[in-house]
């Protein structure tokens, strides 16, 4: 997952923005997306789908009426709010994009993923552990405690 922006009121021209800035935040990295799955929504207009097409991704619309077809992103959704902003009272957007944030290390580093077998999306090297007796665990709390990550002490 990447944080592309945060308005609350967004518009097309921004939108058209915050693609131009996901795909700079992605470098070369963007040339392993073959596809962007993207609800018909007025604000993404054709300067949205302009931008992706330049960099070789086929911009897909879901169908009309169709509750199913953005499965993932309500589901991305319902996480981020059951697992973090549902817990935070949000004071203004530097606190949010704070809040995204850290989450979003969390998710993307440490959270264990169901459809993934558990593993991480981007996971971190872990450090070499000797063979022996069982070693001390570390808990580091992200958000002020609200979620626990856990790791074997060096």
């Amino acid at each position: 997952m990447h944080l592309a922006g945060i308005t609350a009121h967004p518009t097309g021209d921004w939108v058209v923005q915050a693609a131009r800035n996901l795909l700079m935040d992605l470098g070369e990295r963007a040339d392993r997306f073959r596809f962007l799955v993207r609800d018909r929504d007025a604000k993404f207009t054709g300067g949205f789908d302009a931008v992706f097409a330049a960099a070789g991704v086929q911009v897909l619309k879901i169908p009309p009426r169709a509750a199913t077809a953005n499965a993932y992103a309500e589901r991305w959704v319902r996480t981020v709010r059951t697992e973090c902003l549902d817990w935070i009272l949000i004071i203004n957007r530097r606190h949010l994009h704070r809040v995204l944030g850290a989450y979003l290390r969390h998710y993307n580093t440490a959270r264990p993923h169901r459809g993934l077998y558990l593993a991480v999306q981007q996971p971190t090297p872990a450090p070499a552990v000797p063979p022996g007796p069982a070693r001390r665990v570390d808990r580091i709390d992200v958000l002020g405690g609200l979620i626990h990550e856990y790791q074997r002490a060096a």
